[in-house]
């Protein structure tokens, strides 16, 4: 763990940025904090600092509206995340995608492994490419490793659409956007897909913009 004067720098922006008005802003793609990756967080937050900024991403991910939000997404290259997904969606869609509500969840230093083979082809988007979604084919059940914020361990199985949720902002701690693991020819803006694609699976999107489902 490093000592108080090695996160002095990390601690100073993190005491700036939150001195400002909520929500945060959202980093968008093409700037390179969203690329680099992350540092373990070890302990360079103090406890109360730590509070605030989960709570300043819990505010920002609520106002977005998103499922999820990295604390590379707000500038600040340590291995956190928040998500949270109320999960209100038409029956239809909750049967087909697995979309369960989720309760509000920090994740500190989080890795995931697929459990199984199979791989579910949806569309997501990204609070940090606005406008714009991509179907992705993830993995339909991950293990989830790590710590919460107060340092209890967690390891746990995720299913259908919270599976998505967590490898989403999983990839956002190690530099990887959506956009690396989607299909390039399913990219839409948000009013094509609620023009044309908002069926509960993107078998219609991929047999009109000619791409493969998984």
């Amino acid at each position: 763990m490093g000592t108080s004067d090695d996160h002095a720098p990390l601690t100073e922006r993190v005491e700036q940025l939150l001195d400002g008005s909520l929500p945060l802003t959202i980093v968008a793609a093409g700037d390179p904090v969203l690329r680099q990756g992350t540092e373990p967080y070890d302990g360079q937050l103090e406890p109360a600092l730590l509070a605030r900024f989960v709570e300043a991403l819990r505010v920002t991910m609520r106002a977005a509206p998103g499922v999820g939000l990295a604390a590379p997404q707000v500038g600040v290259e340590l291995r956190i995340a928040v998500i949270e997904d109320p999960a209100p969606v038409p029956e239809e869609v909750r049967l087909t995608r697995g979309r369960v509500p989720q309760p509000f969840r920090v994740l500190v230093n989080p890795a995931y492994e697929p459990v199984g083979d199979p791989r579910a082809a949806f569309f997501e988007g990204c609070l940090s490419v606005p406008g714009w979604q991509a179907v992705v084919a993830r993995h339909a059940a991950v293990r989830l490793t790590g710590q919460d914020e107060h340092g209890q361990a967690l390891d746990e199985v995720f299913e259908g659409w919270p599976a998505r949720i967590v490898q989403h902002e999983t990839d956002h701690l190690d530099g990887v956007l959506y956009l690396d693991r989607a299909e390039p020819r399913s990219l839409s803006s948000n009013l094509a897909m609620a023009e044309r694609w908002a069926q509960p699976t993107p078998e219609e999107a991929a047999r009109a913009l000619g791409f493969e489902l998984p």
